[in-house]
């Protein structure tokens, strides 16, 4: 059986972005809702039990690695097996992304088309280096006739896309581009910038997520390598949290729940929400851009994360938590 090939279109070819919106202008969003994504965890397709176990899982995402997680001499099968469990009964009911290789190296093409069948919600795309990586990726989807359902999360792992990381998220402004996320590849990062300890890499990190916030796409920490270690674990999704990350890529099952949990509204942030909700639909401050309340001044800026705070913490109610 020959092997499969595809015409990856070059940038300069792939079809042009919308015009950005004016200043004032709310730039539109891939979903009505930005989806869950607080707890993504990495499972490889080259383990069949993991495979399986993912289904049960309380994650609000899996991705499938073909990449890393694979080595050479078992991509192919991996691939194969990937399909077949994805097409079959026991797929989860989460988001389910599939991390391919690189689309120029011997496995890309084929990890492409499996992929493409199986139909995932989005494809993860690894060592991306710049916006030209995520359209020829696209413009590859839509040479299949790819569903516009299938969304691209890119990798930001290498010195290179830090840098460029604002104009990769840019293209979450154009829905026709399919970028959905943006995934810090911490441990990639730091082998190739040499840097030894997280904390000197939270300045690329914010970059990240100031590029996710404007590109209006979400954005994902890392992975925490000691999974046996809960209490830094957490300390890293507050600490993720608190630098505007939307989730955590995860690498073991246990770390699911801590995940969640710190991700997840806190019964005072809702409680503060719903107030702010209440106070500003009073008949009084219907129409006013600022209020006050109880000795603070609270804007419509303020209304609005109470608004998206409370619609999140109704997706976490209807999943049961």
């Amino acid at each position: 059986m020959g092997v499969a090939t595809l015409y990856i279109k070059p940038a300069f070819e792939a079809k042009p972005l919308a015009p950005l919106p004016g200043l004032g202008h709310e730039v539109p969003m891939h979903e009505p809702l930005p989806r869950l994504r607080r707890s993504v965890l990495y499972v490889p397709a080259s383990n069949e039990k993991a495979l399986m176990k993912s289904a049960s899982l309380p994650c609000d995402a899996v991705i499938y690695d073909l990449e890393d997680a694979v080595g050479p001499e078992e991509k192919t099968a991996a691939r194969e097996r990937l399909r077949g469990f994805l097409t079959g009964p026991s797929r989860p009911r989460c988001e389910v992304v599939v991390r391919i290789n690189p689309l120029l190296s011997e496995w890309g093409t084929e990890d492409l088309l499996a992929t493409r069948a199986a139909r995932p919600d989005a494809i993860l795309l690894p060592k991306v280096d710049g916006p030209r990586d995520v359209l020829d990726a696209d413009a590859a989807l839509d040479e299949t006739d790819a569903p516009r359902s299938i969304r691209l999360w890119v990798m930001i792992e290498t010195a290179r896309a830090v840098l460029n990381v604002g104009a990769i998220a840019e293209l979450g402004r154009d829905p026709a581009a399919r970028l959905s996320c943006l995934v810090a590849g911490t441990n990639d990062l730091a082998k190739e910038t040499r840097v030894a300890d997280r904390q000197n890499l939270k300045p690329w990190l914010m970059q990240v997520v100031l590029a996710a916030r404007a590109g209006n796409v979400t954005a994902l920490d890392g992975v925490s390598n000691d999974f046996r270690d809960l209490n830094a674990f957490g300390h890293e999704c507050a600490e993720a949290r608190a630098m505007g990350f939307d989730g955590k890529t995860l690498i073991h099952p246990a770390q699911i729940g801590p995940a969640n949990s710190v991700f997840s509204p806190t019964a005072n942030e809702i409680a503060e929400a719903e107030a702010i909700v209440a106070e500003f639909a009073k008949p009084e401050n219907r129409h006013r851009g600022v209020i006050a309340m109880k000795g603070r001044m609270v804007e419509r800026l303020h209304l609005e994360q109470a608004e998206a705070l409370i619609k999140k913490a109704s997706k976490i109610e209807e999943k049961g938590e």
